[in-house]
């Protein structure tokens, strides 16, 4: 008999990678989108596909029916930005909605989550690559729902023994990501590039990220379905797990880095600053190496030459 798994927000850019991934494992995979932000078309063949907010009762149901073993949560709402100016619709996706999910899962005694978390911000500024223990200072109401979400997990741990893994991602990239959205740099710049635009620099561009490509991530999913987690002690880090490649990449080097792999140059044209911006972000991966056996192994060369490929594709 077949597995299942619940791929939440499998209609978008990082959760259909996952739910490819599970297909290609040989799981029975069920997507579950609002379509918000993703797109029925990123569905892959063979996922049963049921368009739902995580919020509803019938997402909360589905779960709580019974049958599914694992649950890879990626829908949320992930700009910065969105979270800044609305904060209360941030909570009551991010929140609210991990909540809604996480009754269902306890009722329907789903065996283990897999959390889509974001080392991007819940560490915020400090001296990387940050460790998973590392002082957690999140400055936008995002960062804020992120970690609080880790917490809602442990918490259902601990009543009712529901297994959870908080994946810590840094900065993801690579095909389907939304060339319109806040994070997406790499599609941004890959898009510039194909209409042969300039690309343009909030401050100097001397900021750096970690950059890990989407299929990486995806991996990591997969086998944090079924690491052995440890003991812990109790605390959110005990079942966290940073996703990255520990490297550091500054905005200008990405900029130049994708006109190599897409074979275009253009001007570099710099603006404003942007405030609030983080200067430095990158995670050290020990523990992924350690409890998944994971390592990234998509170089930042072959993944944004992929990115710029699907690019080419998508808008042909």
């Amino acid at each position: 008999m077949k597995r299942r798994v619940l791929v939440t927000g499998g209609a978008g850019f990082i959760g259909s990678h996952v739910a490819d991934a599970c297909l290609e494992a040989g799981w029975d995979v069920t997507v579950i989108d609002n379509l918000s932000r993703g797109k029925v078309e990123q569905v892959p063949r063979g996922a049963t596909f049921k368009r739902l907010d995580i919020g509803s009762d019938e997402a909360r149901q589905l779960l709580a029916a019974g049958g599914t073993e694992v649950v890879c949560h990626l829908a949320a709402q992930i700009d910065v930005r969105v979270s800044v100016s609305d904060p209360v619709l941030d909570a009551e996706e991010n929140l609210l909605g991990l909540i809604n999910l996480l009754e269902g899962a306890r009722a329907g005694r789903v065996r283990r989550f897999v959390f889509s978390s974001s080392g991007g911000v819940v560490y915020g500024e400090g001296t990387p690559p940050h460790v998973e223990p590392a002082a957690k200072l999140p400055i936008s109401p995002y960062g804020v729902s992120k970690l609080a979400s880790e917490y809602y997990l442990a918490c259902y741990r601990a009543l009712y023994g529901l297994e959870s893994v908080s994946l810590r991602y840094a900065n993801v990239y690579g095909p389907r990501q939304d060339p319109h959205g806040e994070a997406g740099v790499v599609a941004i710049f890959g898009n510039r590039l194909r209409h042969r635009k300039p690309i343009t620099i909030f401050g100097d561009g001397a900021q750096t990220r970690d950059y890990v490509f989407a299929g990486d991530v995806a991996r990591a999913n997969l086998l944090a379905a079924d690491a052995d987690l440890p003991a812990g002690d109790g605390t959110i880090d005990s079942w966290a797990i940073n996703i990255g490649t520990s490297v550091q990449t500054s905005v200008v080097e990405l900029a130049r880095a994708m006109m190599r792999a897409s074979g275009v140059d253009v001007p570099l044209e710099h603006a404003a600053p942007r405030a609030g911006e983080l200067q430095a972000s990158a995670l050290r991966i020990e523990r992924a190496e350690r409890i998944l056996g994971w390592r990234p192994s998509v170089t930042l060369h072959e993944g944004l030459a992929a990115t710029y490929d699907w690019i080419l594709r998508s808008e042909a």
